[in-house]
């Protein structure tokens, strides 16, 4: 075979330093629209969005990227441009990340553009161990957060 053909869909969580609401409201839209514009050469961005502690990505990530390269590269690089605001931030060590069929990239679309919604009912630490379950990650619940 001359070509590689690829698909990894992977639904990205991480979130700020102690999870702290340290996204004022007024900064998400321009904070998702700085991602994207890092991720835009070289990494297909399908849907992002969060709260004021945290941001979910559902990328389509190449075969010529590592995960964890990408996720160093969006965090910092999103860290620097809140320095630039005058806004002190910073993201909270490692991250969450969970591959996603073609056939669930819908849903998981439409879990990341409703955050506001499913946080009225749960916060990110609740939400976060039920993504560790859905997705069969196992873990230790004393050591999640750090």
């Amino acid at each position: 075979m001359g070509h590689s053909y690829c698909t990894n869909f992977v639904h990205c969580v991480f979130s700020t330093k102690d999870r702290c609401d340290s996204i004022p409201n007024e900064m998400q839209e321009r904070l998702w629209a700085y991602i994207r514009g890092i991720a835009e050469n070289e990494l297909p961005l399908l849907a992002i969005g969060g709260t004021n502690n945290h941001v979910h990505l559902l990328v389509a990530l190449p075969a010529s990227l590592s995960l964890s390269q990408t996720i160093n590269k969006l965090k910092s690089n999103s860290s620097r441009w809140f320095g630039e605001h005058g806004i002190s931030f910073s993201w909270q060590e490692g991250y969450g990340a969970f591959s996603v069929g073609a056939s669930q990239v819908t849903r998981v679309k439409n879990y990341i553009a409703n955050q506001a919604e499913h946080h009225r009912r749960r916060n990110f630490e609740e939400e976060f161990v039920e993504l560790l379950k859905l997705y069969g990650v196992s873990f230790d619940p004393a050591h999640v957060y750090g």
